[in-house]
């Protein structure tokens, strides 16, 4: 159904219920791991049923060949469609603490919110698939496509709980039902009124813009050159688009005239050779001679190095200046600089080295007759990022010209299509008509609305000329906020994320912990394996290692980690968050439910069960060395050790519950250093202030808004000068780096107080066992002092030096 759903047509229909049976067998999978192995599935299936084309392109373009794109395409689709696997994981932890309506609710944003905030190729999203509907599409200048991607989400949700719900009569199934019915009757009554609004707005409207596009049909230059050389191919180029362009001024009386992407293959203005010259001269000759402004795609370079751009080039004043690409291609057109290198470039030989842009520019369109259009130019990948639509809308654009080289997609015109759809939306959101040209197709002319009144076919030499009324667009909800879903989807589950460590912060510390039950302690057991437990000890020990050689690094005078904040949010990324996020899935992933039962201790995780007879198990052994964190052996009455270890906070609860069921009485635990340490650790509350909502996110804050305010008022001469001179996104995200900052301060900070917590425990048990617990308990008290006395205090000290 996802496959028919993105061919088009009248599969649009299917969005609405093509994730419906996959829903289903997520109701049947208990464990998380289980959940995460069907969300990896249904991302390989996914990939296989929509973008099969892509990877078969990716073979052509890499000379692979298709099978072999294919099964790289499909090796990488977790992270081709990261959002499939978030939404298992926010699903089913949400499923835990609420109902069936906030769990959808929570699983939609951890959809859009992973499509928002992790970087992605093709910046597909479900709510593409409905641009064959008229009347839906347009609630996109609401929302964007990742607002409908959400409404897809929420009717797929409500069908499933209907289904769900069958067996409980009528009236359990009417409301979801309804709910499901009623999301697409919304968007079609949104969708008929916002067409209504459209139509009386162009007939107000005053002369048209008359654009010809020139497809040209000529495609892979690098074979062209190789058979006919550089200049013949240049030569080739101009003269073809020379003649149609003539076309469009002559016969068609066109206003403007627009050419493909990269269509002059070298740099223009900035000659490389003589011959190159004479070309920008005779480009600027036909242009002088045709009377109309010219645009099209180039090469621009400066002293950092060159840029796939457009060129604006008016008759008499020439070369008014260049847009150049924000998003070129990753690994085709461009590598990003941490990843460059000689090993990367010796595996990916094709990989350019084109810069991107800096964002959306405006320039202005001089017609013939007197008029001056501010028009905002997009090139290929660009037109994926609503933001780049919207920055331009912002900054006064009444038309958007869009030029795309789409060759590789000539074996595979579903990808183009696809491509020229996600173009239409950009018109939706900011209501701007669109001038789009590819090198051979699908060139269109695109109004308001998203409806293409004008185009060419895939694989046709054609001159495309549309008419359409341009005027100063209407501001839309997108335009005014933003591509504001996927952010205030990550609010959302912020907010419930804030909520649950609430509810655990508030509860107080050391007596909550006197009034844990046994029963509670042993909820949180990991059924342990060797290899597992060595995977997570090793994943959780790198990453732990990981912020104090940070510690170390930044003590010994490394400046790209003291003073670059990005450097260290991607330090800490990948040294710390991913190999304590892996070590965390391995604990998840043989995590059990544990019980005791009449004469038999129960391990259940999933739909699998382990019983041990309570006779059968002689003593409770911790282990020595507490890693990947506390946890014991279980001593066989045969005398051999039962061969999956158990992680869980207090073997010794295990032993008392277990003892406590009238089993067979267990011999005391060892009086090893590694109990010792055990019971030390464990006999300390944690409370408020040791919480992870208050050290790592509160205290930050704190500290981020004394630093901060002093920064603006410096930098920008007061406390929100940053927001008048640049706006509200980048004072928020210049207060959210100074934020994330203080955040990885803290917990460097915090990494060294808690080894030196540890290896003064560590001394204690060796040193003064009777007194160990005491002395823990004054370590702890230190720590939270110098994290919440010291660091503040360190900070007015830095101010008054200042």
């Amino acid at each position: 159904m996802c496959g028919l759903y993105a061919r088009g047509g009248a599969g649009w229909l299917l969005g609405f219920v093509a994730l419906v049976p996959w829903l289903r067998t997520l109701a049947t999978e208990r464990s998380l791991a289980a959940g995460l192995l069907s969300g990896w599935a249904m991302s390989v299936a996914y990939t296989a049923a929509v973008f099969a084309w892509f990877g078969s392109a990716i073979g052509g373009y890499t000379q692979i060949g298709s099978a072999a794109g294919l099964a790289l395409l499909l090796l990488a689709a977790p992270l081709f469609q990261p959002q499939l696997l978030a939404f298992v994981l926010v699903r089913h932890l949400v499923g835990r603490q609420h109902g069936s309506a906030m769990r959808a609710l929570a699983g939609a944003a951890a959809w859009v919110a992973t499509e928002w905030s992790v970087p992605r190729l093709l910046g597909d999203t479900l709510g593409y698939g409905l641009y064959p509907s008229l009347l839906l599409r347009q609630a996109a200048d609401i929302g964007g496509a990742t607002g409908l991607t959400v409404l897809l989400l929420l009717a797929n949700e409500c069908i499933a709980m209907a289904i769900e719900r069958r067996r409980a009569g009528v009236r359990a199934v009417a409301l979801p039902l309804a709910m499901a019915a009623g999301l697409p009757l919304l968007l079609a009554g949104y969708g008929f009124h916002a067409l209504s609004q459209l139509s009386a707005e162009q007939s107000a409207a005053g002369k048209p813009l008359r654009m010809g596009l020139v497809q040209a049909n000529l495609a892979d230059y690098e074979r062209r050159r190789r058979e006919q050389g550089a200049a013949a191919v240049v030569r080739e180029v101009l003269d073809t688009h020379y003649a149609m362009s003539y076309d469009a001024i002559e016969r068609q009386r066109a206003d403007a005239v627009l050419w493909s992407e990269t269509v002059y293959p070298t740099t223009f203005g900035q000659p490389k050779s003589e011959a190159g010259a004479e070309f920008d001269r005779e480009i600027l000759a036909i242009v002088s001679a045709a009377g109309v402004p010219f645009v099209f795609g180039t090469y621009d370079r400066d002293e950092a190095g060159e840029y796939n751009a457009a060129a604006f080039v008016t008759p008499g004043t020439g070369l008014l200046g260049f847009y150049r690409k924000t998003r070129p291609f990753p690994l085709t057109e461009y590598v990003p600089a941490w990843l460059d290198g000689p090993t990367l470039r010796h595996w990916l030989p094709w990989a350019g080295s084109w810069r991107p842009g800096t964002g959306a520019r405006v320039f202005p369109l001089r017609l013939a007759d007197g008029r001056e259009i501010p028009v905002l130019p997009l090139i290929c990948l660009d037109d994926v990022d609503a933001g780049l639509a919207i920055d331009g809308a912002r900054l006064g654009a009444q038309a958007v010209l869009t030029m795309s080289n789409d060759s590789w997609f000539t074996d595979h015109p579903r990808g183009a299509e696809l491509h020229q759809a996600v173009a239409a939306f950009r018109s939706i959101e900011t209501r701007l008509p669109q001038f789009r040209v590819t090198t051979n197709g699908y060139s269109a002319v695109i109004d308001a609305s998203g409806s293409v009144i004008a185009g060419a076919r895939m694989g046709e030499r054609t001159l495309v000329v549309g008419a359409i009324a341009v005027r100063e667009a209407p501001r839309t909800l997108m335009v005014a906020w933003g591509d504001w879903v996927g952010r205030a989807a990550a609010v959302l589950l912020v907010l419930l994320a804030s909520t649950a460590a609430a509810r655990r912060w508030w509860t107080p510390g050391a007596e909550a912990t006197a009034r844990r039950t046994d029963a509670a302690i042993l909820s949180e057991v990991a059924v342990l394996p060797r290899s597992a437990r060595i995977a997570a000890g090793l994943l959780r020990s790198f990453a732990r290692g990981s912020l104090l050689w940070m510690v170390a690094v930044i003590l010994l005078g490394d400046g790209t980690l003291q003073s670059n904040t990005l450097a260290q949010v991607r330090t800490v990324a990948a040294l710390f968050l991913i190999p304590e996020a892996a070590a965390w899935c391995v604990l998840r992933a043989f995590a059990a439910r544990v019980s005791i039962e009449p004469g038999r201790l129960v391990l259940q995780r999933g739909r699998r069960r382990l019983e041990l007879a309570l006779r059968d198990i002689a003593a409770i052994e911790p282990w020595r060395l507490p890693v990947p964190g506390p946890g014991a052996w279980l001593r066989l009455a045969s005398g051999q050790r039962w061969p999956h270890g158990l992680a869980l906070g207090d073997p010794q609860a295990l032993a008392r519950a277990l003892a406590a069921d009238g089993g067979p009485r267990l011999q005391e635990m060892p009086t090893s250093r590694a109990a010792l340490y055990a019971r030390a650790r464990l006999a300390i509350g944690h409370g408020r202030l040791a919480g992870p909502l208050a050290k790592f996110v509160l205290l930050p804050f704190a500290l981020a808004v004394p630093a901060f305010r002093l920064h603006q008022h410096i930098a920008y001469g007061g406390s929100f000068g940053e927001y008048h001179s640049l706006g509200l996104l980048v004072f928020a995200k210049s207060f959210a780096l100074w934020w994330a900052a203080w955040a990885i301060g803290v917990v460097l900070c915090a990494a060294v107080l808690r080894a030196a917590i540890e290896a003064g425990t560590l001394c204690a048990v060796l040193l003064s066992p009777a007194r160990a617990i005491e002395i823990r308990g004054w370590l702890e008290r230190l720590g939270l002092a110098a994290l919440y006395l010291g660091l503040p205090g360190w900070l007015l000290l830095r101010v008054g030096a200042g």
